[in-house]
């Protein structure tokens, strides 16, 4: 496991939550008193409108989205080209993200909110690379899109397209699990949670990847679980009520590691436990690398093996 980075950012150091998230009102404030100049300390705006199948997110993005804010598309700058060898999504090289970072207008310094249109699901991906790559100052706007429009605020319509940034990343500063490595935490050494939908865990449907079933040994933790019906991150309270049901505690009770199907998800409940004060590693590859190698046995039913 790669070494563990300080989750908090800045002046929010004592608040492991305000570190990882940022309500709608918040975010309104914060322009407001920055304006629209960047160097001034606005913060960047990110709109990852995707979902699995989704095929029109940026099209919805230009019908509508927060000022200022700029499309990111998922699948071609938060991710490497798919394989069977590394998964759907494998990790951008530094590079390849370091490009579309300045394509936002993201500098050095610069603080970056991401949103979408489903609960943080796709936003917590670019949460969790911007942070891997070295950005200190990223959160996920909570509730996005609809959470902004529950306050009765404005959107904008069409393309924005900000003056290149010159932000300068490199890798390594969350943790991640090598496939091994995962096998080694389910297999007693941690904790390693598997956040896809419960029927995926269980074998019981597989709509993308080659098998079906989990990691022998990993527990269940669906990332719907960690919101509210409005598509808000659930309470502190309610989250570490969660996570201390599947071992995990404030001091993280050992190491944690986190799945899903693409890495994309798993970005969620790793970003969960970040507001709770606790490190996770995220498994790029996931089930979609998992199950690819016939060699990795696959468990299904309820229980962990």
């Amino acid at each position: 496991m790669n070494d563990v980075a300080d989750l908090s950012a800045g002046a929010r150091a004592d608040d492991p939550r305000a570190a990882v998230l940022v309500t709608a009102d918040e975010l309104a404030a914060d322009l407001r008193l920055a304006g629209p100049d960047p160097v001034a300390g606005a913060p960047v705006l990110l709109d990852v409108r995707w979902a699995l199948g989704m095929t029109d997110g940026h099209e919805r993005y230009r019908d509508g989205h927060l000022p200022g804010a700029v499309y990111v598309d998922l699948d071609t700058e938060l991710a490497a080209p798919p394989s069977p060898a590394e998964g759907r999504h494998p990790l951008p090289s530094t590079a390849q993200l370091q490009q579309a970072a300045r394509r936002w207008g993201v500098r050095a310094g610069s603080r970056v909110v991401a949103y979408d249109a489903v609960g943080g699901t796709s936003a917590a991906r670019a949460w969790w690379l911007l942070r891997y790559f070295g950005l200190r100052d990223v959160r996920i706007l909570d509730g996005g899109l609809a959470a902004w429009e529950r306050t009765g605020r404005d959107l904008e319509t069409g393309e924005v397209v900000p003056a290149p940034g010159d932000v300068v990343l490199s890798p390594g500063h969350l943790p991640t699990l090598t496939a091994d490595e995962a096998a080694r935490l389910a297999d007693g050494d941690g904790v390693l949670l598997d956040a896809r939908a419960p029927e995926r865990y269980r074998g019981e449907a597989e709509p993308v990847d080659p098998r079906a079933g989990h990691v022998p040994g990993a527990l269940s933790a669906p990332t719907a679980g960690n919101l509210d019906d409005d598509g808000t991150f659930r309470s502190t309270a309610a989250l570490r009520e969660r996570f201390s049901g599947l071992g995990i505690g404030s001091d993280g009770g050992g190491p944690v590691g986190v799945y899903c199907g693409s890495g994309v998800t798993a970005a969620h409940q790793v970003a969960a436990l970040a507001a709770l004060g606790v490190t996770a590693a995220l498994y790029p590859g996931s089930w979609s690398q998992w199950s690819n190698d016939p060699e990795r046995p696959a468990a299904t039913g309820p229980g962990p093996r």
